[in-house]
């Protein structure tokens, strides 16, 4: 059984911290979750050492992770990994960024994600996969 929490009780708000270096996507996402009462968006994160230690501080339930952060190219995948591991990981990228779709999921998978979403479609698929209870 995993030690992530379950976001399984429908009347419990599931909590999440987005993490993106791109200010227009965490406003986007924001003014999008303002309207779903059953989440609580936690907290925003512009790298990788604003996600550790926002993680490690507010607990969410869920972290939204960008993969592709320029500024962090120094943070080792196992790493970010260990640090979220008490938390369901959703990765999400731009599928131009990478040459692959299997690339995608395999960077995703290294830093502990579950799922991947592309940008390009996030709106559709967030809140589902945020409110997923199976890995």
């Amino acid at each position: 059984m995993s030690d992530k929490r379950s976001v399984s009780n429908p009347n419990q708000q599931v909590t999440l911290l987005v993490v993106d270096d791109a200010a227009v996507i965490r406003k986007t996402l924001r003014g999008f979750l303002e309207e779903e009462p059953v989440i609580k968006l936690f907290g925003e994160a512009r790298n990788f050492t604003e996600a550790i230690s926002m993680t490690a501080a507010l607990k969410p339930d869920v972290v939204l992770l960008d993969l592709y952060m320029p500024d962090d190219c120094s943070f080792k995948p196992a790493f970010v990994k260990a640090n979220l591991s008490a938390c369901r990981v959703l990765a999400m990228s731009l599928s131009g960024d990478y040459e692959s779709e299997q690339e995608i999921r395999s960077i995703a998978e290294s830093f502990g994600a579950v799922r991947t979403l592309d940008k390009a479609k996030l709106l559709d698929q967030l809140i589902p996969a945020i409110l997923q209870t199976e890995n």
